[in-house]
């Protein structure tokens, strides 16, 4: 729903913010980091790369999800995009498993790159990041990493999320 904002320029309602990015189709992407109590992580739904030089990625993280205190705390974290077949993984990090913090990486079978984030050894592909900078935005964290390491699995077929399901 389109309302105007009292300057006369128009803003729209959460819900309706969200079917208008629910019409672009994404890769499932989980954020890791290894903090002091174990790994954390989440499923990212802003996740994009800055910069090619030097090579810099991007991730929002709402303040009250409890893996960006890791984030913040290890000074690194890891893209992991999942391959077709990894809604079982989804489902851990979307907040509605009952499984939290470190338990929801039984499942699965993890490595790590340079920084030591969890990385998913099935992924399509990992871009592995120290942070460099935090900027706080509406109740956001906009984390910036470099990119120091990376996976690609170049024959791997990404998840995809459109419109409220996934494509085949």
């Amino acid at each position: 729903m389109t309302e105007s904002d009292g300057t006369g320029a128009n803003t729209i309602d959460v819900g309706s913010f969200w079917r208008a990015i629910g019409q672009r189709a994404t890769g499932a992407t989980i954020v890791t980091a290894a903090g002091s109590s174990g790994p954390a992580g989440l499923l990212a739904l802003s996740a994009t790369h800055v910069t090619a030089d030097p090579p810099t990625m991007l991730v929002s993280i709402d303040n009250k999800t409890s893996a960006l205190a890791s984030v913040l705390e290890a000074k690194h974290f890891a893209v992991n995009y999942l391959p077709q077949g990894a809604e079982d993984i989804v489902e851990l990090f979307s907040g509605k498993s009952p499984l939290k913090g470190a338990d929801r990486f039984a499942a699965g079978s993890w490595g790590a790159l340079a920084t030591g984030a969890p990385t998913y050894n099935r992924a399509i592909g990992v871009i592995d990041c120290t942070l460099e900078e935090v900027i706080e935005r509406h109740g956001v964290s906009i984390i910036l990493g470099r990119v120091v390491d990376f996976h690609a699995d170049p024959d791997g077929a990404p998840l995809v999320y459109f419109r409220g399901g996934y494509l085949a």
